[in-house]
């Protein structure tokens, strides 16, 4: 090795060794769990999964919305069926908790009927004889399909009543399967809707 190749392959070494004070950044003062939950946000954003961005539509209303437009809010999803007892039953906890809850702008229950015979004026039927008045959409199959594929085949079984949270950063917490009281659902809820975005 000839001299000046040498001192070429000893400088950044050395310039290594020791990072200068001027170099220090934000990021370089923040802590661990600081650095990690910057990290996990910006995932959480980026790696929102593709069912979040499709177009859902109300039956009671006809507006489209997606679920990257409810971000921010708290969202309580069920997979359902108009013909599932179970589900009616798991509905009826949930307008409960909508009681006890009252009106609020930073939380959003989503009825998602997955059944594929069944369309918007069925749904709407079934909701409106029963008193209930949030969110309702008809899945389309891409959305069924995801659903599935990330968060286990039973949330295609309506009468396992499976549920999840989406958080206001838009990351998914699934419930146990099985219904759910008003209280077990609140309770479930709360550090979500007790979070900051």
């Amino acid at each position: 090795m000839e001299k000046g190749e040498e001192s070429m392959m000893e400088e950044p070494a050395e310039a290594m060794a020791e990072p200068h004070e001027d170099a220090m950044t934000d990021d370089s003062m923040k802590s661990d769990d600081a650095m990690a939950e910057d990290s996990m946000s910006e995932e959480a954003m980026m790696d929102s999964p593709a069912w979040y961005s499709v177009q859902l539509t109300d039956v009671n209303t006809g507006e489209s919305f997606t679920i990257n437009d409810l971000k921010g809010r708290v969202i309580l999803v069920e997979t359902m069926a108009v013909w599932c007892s179970n589900c009616l039953r798991q509905q009826k906890q949930v307008k409960a908790l909508h009681e006890s809850l009252g009106e609020r702008d930073d939380f959003v229950s989503l009825g998602i009927d997955i059944d594929q015979n069944e369309d918007a004026d069925k749904l709407q039927s079934f909701i409106a004889s029963n008193g209930f008045d949030w969110l309702y959409v008809v899945a389309p199959a891409e959305v069924s399909r995801e659903i599935a594929s990330l968060y286990g085949a039973q949330f295609l079984s309506p009468p396992s009543t499976p549920m999840l949270i989406i958080d206001r950063k838009g990351v998914a917490h699934p419930l146990p399967f099985g219904i759910k009281s008003a209280e077990d659902l609140l309770e479930a809820l709360q550090p979500f809707l007790d979070e900051a975005m």
